[in-house]
């Protein structure tokens, strides 16, 4: 499969309502993160466990206090102050899996049942999880080499239906992929494991052992060199399973020629860890590039691994040679390969990060495992790929390398590229300090630009094939493409073809198997029009045979006939024009009564764009409502700028902004106070949470899902401090500069008579965003607003992790409750 670049990482997310179904759908673009009768995983059993050896279903592993629950058990203990001083009295809501906090979080469940009603009950229920269940969905697959015998393509899936709600791993050739009936072989049964073990497993995929990196002897698979497998298969793979939906996941090492889990205390002695938030790769068959909670040093304060190992197979975790390591106030570090060696002039490129913030990491690279590391002589926020023999740097800040070889400034947001023998060798004069060498390496850089942003355009990404680089652009948040092909003997790239115009549409384009060929998969899909799939040849881009075959088609799932798609400009607060889509009824009457369902995010420079709104077309827009995505700063449309205008004590902006199009659309008379909702997940929940107390009036009805609310304490809270350089640090003086006035949790307004409706919901299992921000919110309101007008609904997932849901299921119950929640709030319809 293609390596696909977008600027994102482990990110505070929930997506909206499309893209969370479009997730299931499985329609995304590629990228490369109750238990029933299992033992007890309470945070008081890990306290009491000490580092031990016991039996589990995964063989003999070390049994250890995680750091989720190290940190849950301490917070017993934790009384903060609140703004004025005062104790925070719901500081017992952070104990995740106490027996009060679940107490609390069921009662709440009834009650919030209690006066909505049972979602499944419901019609949506049942049309969404039809949707999500549909035999008609398409089936994305990820090439993972050439079957024996025929050399045919294997392509592998993973699916999720009504007779498998936990989903297979299944397996199939090009050549029946092609078919409109795919014959399919399951490699592996999540249910039946499920089952089997005890243990609610949820898929969070796996890292493949390169095919390259293989000792074929040990794997009794020989590719051959005749035409019946030329290109090998990979063997091996780390699959990573969530108890429950969270982060945090097990991992376990799986024979693809077996189709079994290779046994740790077996002859073949697999690769095996228990739950926590590990990064692993292969460095060969038998050495993992490993972090993971091997105890006290080993995580960062975020969460994430603070050191790199090099786990030996047959060896103990903990005596694995330490070769790399981050400082515990990091928010993670990580080693990896990245092999280029397939393209001409490229290399196997062994690479050390450490991210300093969410935003700015140290990058150093070397090409032979004799070689030491050189560390990169480029910006802190600057991103780093390789594509053969070039280094791709993505640009977040204005950079005029005087002493690099260059006179020119790149703007923020500029991709450019440089061979990456030539900067390795600058910046190892650099970091030898020899002036000397510093020139002369210096003399030899030619820095080369792929794309370089406009008032209007920004970078989104790019995919490769074998000879193509597939770049995405954004110009007013409208796609396109381009296609940049690498030049003779490797030299430097040459735009092939390409979008003029951008479109109201998305794209994606993904390499079949970019070691191998210019094959791709062409995915589009927008609004209105639901996703298709194509067979494409990048080395025909522009020109008949372009397209090799129309692959699948995922019908409608509601009715858009009389449906369009239009985008508007708003004003903010200081002038900033504040782009939104809007999807209604073809000339819908503008009488301010259409409910109208407001949706944004504005955080870690992630852009809204068009996907195919299945959940948003069943649940809202069928009934004649509207729908509006707003593109407000602190997201990436626009580029980095964008983004960084938001950052911090500028954090107010991307507010003003969605005011700012609330707003407009009761000016347009599109809707009124009254018949407008709106709804964000994670950060987009601070949003809609800053929403209810410094907008209630402008709202009929708001949902606020798996929130940060409490900002005075997120950075306390399990990955919270990851997102300082986001929001600021409570530790200093940003809480009394900036940081309190967008904590919703401290401007409740105990004054107000009306709050609007509110529905607020999380997910026990979300180790990402604590579920007690919106536990301690909701219990604040309840007893601030006794006798007052303040109706406030609470629901809370005892599965899910930070997506808010284990399964189709738990995902249709959760949107049902959401979308009819805001539906009969905004129709005078709720109890």
């Amino acid at each position: 499969m293609a390596s696909v670049v977008r600027p994102m990482r482990m990110l505070l997310r929930l997506p909206s309502s499309s893209i969370a179904l479009l997730n299931s759908l499985q329609l995304l673009r590629s990228a490369a993160f109750t238990p029933g009768n299992t033992p007890a995983f309470s945070a008081t059993t890990f306290a009491a466990a000490t580092t031990t050896t016991t039996s589990s279903p995964f063989g003999s592993v070390p049994s250890r206090p995680t750091l989720f629950q190290r940190r849950t058990t301490a917070m017993k203990a934790s009384k903060e102050s609140m703004r004025g001083g005062e104790e925070d009295p719901y500081t017992w809501l952070e104990e995740v899996e106490s027996d009060e906090s679940i107490a609390f979080a069921k009662s709440a469940n009834e009650k919030c049942l209690a006066r909505l009603g049972d979602p499944s009950d419901t019609e949506t229920y049942k049309r969404v999880l039809a949707a999500l269940e549909s035999d008609d969905r398409i089936p994305h697959v990820r090439l993972l080499g050439y079957e024996e015998g025929t050399g045919d393509m294997l392509l592998y899936n993973f699916w999720r239906d009504s007779q498998n709600p936990k989903g297979i791993w299944r397996k199939t050739t090009l050549a029946s992929y092609q078919t409109a009936d795919v014959e399919w072989t399951i490699v592996l049964d999540l249910d039946e494991l499920a089952k089997k073990e005890e243990v609610s497993w949820v898929w969070k995929g796996y890292t493949p052992l390169p095919r390259s990196r293989d000792d074929h002897e040990k794997s009794g698979y020989e590719p051959g060199t005749d035409s019946s497998a030329p290109r090998g298969r990979v063997t091996r793979v780390l699959l990573n399973l969530s108890r429950g939906g969270a982060d945090a996941t097990y991992l376990r090492e799986f024979d693809l020629l077996t189709e079994s889990f290779v046994d740790p205390d077996g002859t073949e002695l697999g690769f095996s860890l228990p739950e926590g938030k590990t990064r692993a790769s292969y460095k060969s068959r038998d050495v993992l590039l490993i972090g993971a909670d091997t105890g006290e040093g080993s995580m960062t304060t975020s969460g994430y691994p603070r050191t790199v190992r090099e786990w030996k197979r047959g060896t103990k975790i903990e005596d694995a040679p330490l070769v790399f390591e981050g400082e515990e106030t990091d928010v993670s570090c990580g080693q990896y390969l990245y092999d280029e060696g397939h393209r001409e002039g490229g290399a196997m490129y062994e690479v050390q990060s450490r991210s300093i913030t969410f935003y700015n990491s140290h990058y150093s690279v070397r090409k032979e495992p004799a070689d030491d590391f050189v560390k990169l002589a480029i910006a802190l926020n600057t991103a780093v790929s390789f594509f053969g023999r070039w280094m791709i740097l993505h640009v977040k800040a204005d950079w005029e390398p005087k002493d690099n070889g260059s006179e020119k400034v790149f703007k923020t947001g500029s991709l450019i590229y440089v061979d990456a023998q030539d900067f390795l060798d600058f910046s190892k004069a650099k970091e030898d300090g020899n002036e000397d060498a510093i020139k002369e390496a210096g003399s030899k850089l030619d820095y080369r630009i792929l794309f370089e942003p406009t008032a209007t355009t920004s970078y989104a990404g790019y995919s490769t094939t074998k000879n193509y680089m597939i770049l995405y652009e954004l110009e007013d948040v409208k796609e396109r493409m381009k296609f940049f092909k690498i030049g003779e003997g490797g030299g430097p790239f040459v735009m092939v073809s390409g979008d003029e115009e951008g479109k109201i549409q998305s794209f994606s384009a993904g390499g079949v198997d970019s070691k191998e060929s210019d094959l791709l998969w062409l995915t589009t899909s927008s609004y209105t029009q639901p996703s298709t799939l194509h067979l494409a040849d990048a080395s025909k881009c522009g020109e008949e045979g372009y397209i090799i075959n129309k692959l699948k088609s995922l019908p409608h799932m509601f009715d858009s006939s009389d449906l369009e798609v239009s985008q508007h400009f708003a004003t903010s607060k200081d002038g900033t024009h504040i782009p939104y889509f809007m999807i209604s009824k073809k000339g819908i009457d503008l009488d301010s009564s259409n409910p109208t369902l407001l949706y944004g995010y504005g955080g870690f420079e992630i852009s809204l764009g068009p996907r195919y709104a299945t959940t948003v077309g069943i649940s809202w827009l069928e009934r004649g409502g509207v729908y509006v995505e707003a593109n407000i700063r602190g997201g990436g449309e626009y580029g980095p700028e964008w983004h960084q205008s938001a950052l911090k004590e500028n954090r107010n902006k991307c507010y003003e902004d969605f005011i700012a199009v609330g707003e407009h659309l009761v000016a347009r008379n599109v809707c009124s106070p009254k018949t407008l909702a709106c709804r964000g997940g994670s950060n987009g929940g601070l949003l809609t949470g800053n929403m209810l107390v410094q907008a209630p009036d402008l709202f009929g009805a708001i949902h606020i899902a798996v929130p940060l609310l409490d900002m005075q304490r997120y950075h306390k809270l399990l990955a919270g401090a990851s997102w300082m350089a986001e929001y600021g640090d409570p530790d200093t003086d940003d809480w009394k500069d900036f940081l309190y006035k967008y904590s919703p949790y401290h401007n409740i307004d105990e004054g107000r008579e009306k709050y609007p409706n509110v529905l607020l919901t999380t997910s026990t299992r979300d180790d990402r965003v604590h579920p007690a921000h919106a536990r301690k919110m909701v219990k604040k309101m309840w007893d601030l607003g006794d006798g007052k007008d303040w109706p406030v609904y609470y629901y809370e997932n005892i599965e899910g992790g930070h997506g808010g849901a284990a399964d189709n299921k738990q995902q249709a119950f959760m949107t049902s409750l959401s979308y009819d929640f805001m539906w009969r709030a905004l129709t005078g319809n709720l109890p």
